[in-house]
C-alpha cells in the first residue's frame, strides 16, 4: 500500500495537469463475462438498463460460447444467442446511450474454441487447452479474422477487445522455445499481439486488449500500434504488481482502468466483499489522476481456470470451471459504489456509503447499516487444504462460528424497501455457513485424534446438512429465477452440493 501511495504522490507531481484538478473518465463502463452463468436476454436488457441508470455508457461484452458464430459452429454452446437476439440487444443498448465493445479472447483463456479438435493444431499444448501458439500465425490470422469480422457485422461500437491476459503457457512447446531463445518471451508475445491488433485496426476498428503481459514485458509495448488501448486491471495489489507501471503510463497509448466486484479468491463461500469495496476507493482515484480516458469494471463468473475430463488420454469430453462465484444479482452495492467512484472526485467513503446505502436502500436505521456492514465483511477467510488462511491463527471450527454470527446479524435486521435483494445477503451466508460446516466435518474425519466411534454422528450431522443444502438449493432457484437459464440453476446446485454428498455417500455405507 506505501509503494501505490508514493506512485500515486510521484504522479500527481509530475502530471502536466495542476495538482486537484478534476478528471473525468469518457468510457465509464462494465465488463460483464458470459463464460458461465449466462443471462437470458430479459435479464441482460434489465442489467443493462441498471448500468444506464448508474451513468454508464460502455459495456464490454466477453460473450465467449454464447455467440452465435456461423462460420465456425463449434464454438457456440448450448445457452448461445440468436443473431437477431444480440443485434436487437446492441440496439437496445445504443438506445440507452451504452456502446457494446466484443471481448474475443485471441491468446490465453481459449479453452472452449481450442477443446474442439478442428483447432487442435493451434495449441500450444495437447493437454492444456486454454494457449494458441503464436507462431501458427496463417491458420490462426484466419480464425480470429473470421471471429473478429462476425462480431464486427453485429456490433457497432469502434473497440474490439482481443484480451491477452495470462498467457501463462509463453514458450512452451518447441517451435516456440526456439523463438524464445533467439529474440526472448516479449517478442514472441508482441509480434503475435501486434498481428491481431493489425486485423482490426484494417477493420476500421481500434484493439483494446488487457495490459498485465505488457506490463510484464514492457520494452515491447513500443511496438503496439499507435491505436491499441491498454486497460490496466488491478483488484487491490501494488501498482508494479505485472511489471514497472510507470513504463505504462510512459508509453503514449490510451489507457482505461479495471477494478473489480468478482474476482480470486471470491467462489460460492466466499466474497471478499470489503476488499472490493477499498479496490474501488483506492484504485479509481490513481487512474483519474494518471490519466486514464477510461474506467471499466469488472465481474468474473469464474477464475478462467478449467478442469478438463478426458475420455482416452487424447480425447477430451468436457471442460469445468474450477471457481464459481454467486451470480451478478446479489452484487448491486458493489455496483452503486462504483458508480459512485466515478462521480466523485475524491477516493469513496467506504463505511459511509455502504451505511447510507444500506438506510436509503433497505430503510434501515443508523444501528442497523452499521450492524450490516459488520456481518459482511466479518472474517472473509479462505479455507485451503483443511487450514485457514488469515493474519492470525484460526481454527475451521472458529470461522463457521464467526459465519453463524454473521448469519444471525444479517437476520435480525428488518429492512423495509427491497426485501428481494437484501435477500441475496442472507443466503450468501447460509451458503457460507452450510460450507463451512462441511468443512469442520473434514477436519475432523482428517485428525489424527479421530475416533471411528464418532462416525455415525458425523454421518447425522452430514444428512442434516444436505437438507439445509436442498432447502438452499429451493432458495437459490428462486431469488435468480430469469436470471440465469433453468439448467444453469441445476448445475450451480449441484456443484456447489456435490461434496457433501459424495462424502456421505462414502461414509454411510460404513455404518
Amino acid at each position: 500500500m506505501k509503494k501505490c501511495l508514493l506512485l500515486l504522490l510521484l504522479y500527481l507531481f509530475g502530471s502536466q495537469n495542476s495538482f486537484g484538478q478534476t478528471r473525468d473518465f469518457a468510457v465509464k463502463g462494465f465488463h460483464l463475462d458470459l463464460r458461465i452463468q449466462v443471462m437470458p436476454m430479459p435479464a441482460l436488457k434489465a442489467f443493462a438498463k441498471k448500468l444506464s441508470d448508474e451513468g454508464m455508457n460502455t459495456l464490454i461484452m466477453e460473450w465467449e460460447g454464447t455467440y452465435p458464430f456461423e462460420k465456425h459452429p463449434l464454438i457456440p454452446n448450448r445457452y448461445a444467442y440468436t443473431k437477431a437476439e444480440i443485434v436487437d440487444f446492441i440496439k437496445y443498448c445504443n438506445g440507452l446511450g451504452i456502446d457494446v465493445i466484443p471481448l474475443q479472447q485471441s491468446f490465453g483463456h481459449v479453452e472452449y474454441i481450442l477443446r474442439n479438435e478442428k483447432y487442435q493444431e493451434l495449441r500450444e499444448d495437447q493437454k492444456d487447452y486454454s494457449q494458441v501458439c503464436p507462431l501458427q500465425t496463417t491458420q490462426d490470422s484466419l480464425l480470429f479474422s473470421d471471429l473478429y469480422k462476425e462480431l464486427a457485422s453485429t456490433h457497432t461500437s469502434k473497440y474490439i477487445h482481443i484480451g491477452g491476459d495470462e498467457t501463462y503457457l509463453l514458450g512452451h512447446d518447441d517451435r516456440c522455445r526456439k523463438k524464445v531463445a533467439e529474440v526472448g518471451k516479449s517478442r514472441l508475445y508482441i509480434d503475435y499481439i501486434r498481428m491481431l491488433c493489425n486485423i482490426v485496426i484494417k477493420m476500421g476498428k481500434r484493439p483494446v486488449m488487457w495490459a498485465d503481459i505488457a506490463l510484464k514485458y514492457p520494452e515491447a509495448i513500443k511496438l503496439l500500434p499507435k491505436e491499441t488501448i491498454l486497460v490496466d486491471w488491478n483488484y487491490g495489489w501494488d501498482m508494479n504488481n505485472f511489471g514497472e507501471h510507470k513504463k505504462l503510463v510512459e508509453s503514449g497509448l490510451e489507457i482505461w482502468g479495471a477494478p473489480s466486484i468478482r474476482s480470486y479468491p471470491d467462489n460460492y463461500f466466499l466474497t471478499m466483499w470489503e476488499k472490493h469495496f477499498k479496490n474501488i476507493r483506492d484504485f479509481v482515484p490513481i487512474c483519474r489522476q494518471l490519466g486514464y480516458k477510461g474506467m471499466i469494471m469488472t465481474s468474473w463468473s469464474t477464475s478462467g481456470q478449467y478442469s478438463p475430463v478426458f475420455e482416452t488420454e487424447e480425447n477430451i469430453t468436457d471442460l469445468y470451471a474450477i471457481r464459481h462465484v454467486y451470480p451478478i444479482s446479489g452484487f448491486n452495492i458493489l455496483l452503486a459504489a462504483y458508480a459512485e467512484s466515478l462521480r466523485i472526485d475524491k477516493p469513496l467513503n467506504v463505511d459511509g456509503f455502504v451505511t447510507n446505502y444500506a438506510e436509503k436502500q433497505y430503510g434501515l436505521d443508523r444501528e442497523q447499516a452499521v450492524k450490516f456492514w459488520h456481518a459482511l465483511k466479518l472474517a472473509p477467510y479462505q479455507v485451503v487444504q483443511g487450514k485457514v488462511r488469515s493474519p492470525h491463527p484460526i481454527s475451521v471450527e472458529q470461522l463457521a462460528d464467526s459465519a453463524k454470527i454473521a448469519l444471525r446479524e444479517l437476520t435480525s435486521l428488518k429492512p423495509t424497501k427491497n426485501e428481494k435483494e437484501f435477500a441475496h445477503y442472507g443466503l450468501m451466508q447460509v451458503i457460507r455457513g452450510d460450507y463451512l460446516t462441511y468443512e469442520t466435518v473434514e477436519a475432523k474425519l482428517n485428525s489424527p485424534d479421530f475416533d471411528p466411534h464418532d462416525l455415525p454422528g458425523v454421518i447425522t450431522l452430514l444428512k442434516e446438512l444436505m437438507a439445509s443444502e436442498e432447502t438452499v438449493d429451493t432458495t437459490f432457484n428462486l431469488f435468480n429465477a430469469g436470471y440465469l437459464y433453468p439448467g444453469e440453476l441445476t448445475d450451480e446446485n449441484k456443484l456447489r452440493d456435490e461434496k457433501t454428498k459424495l462424502l456421505y455417500d462414502r461414509l454411510s455405507r460404513q455404518k
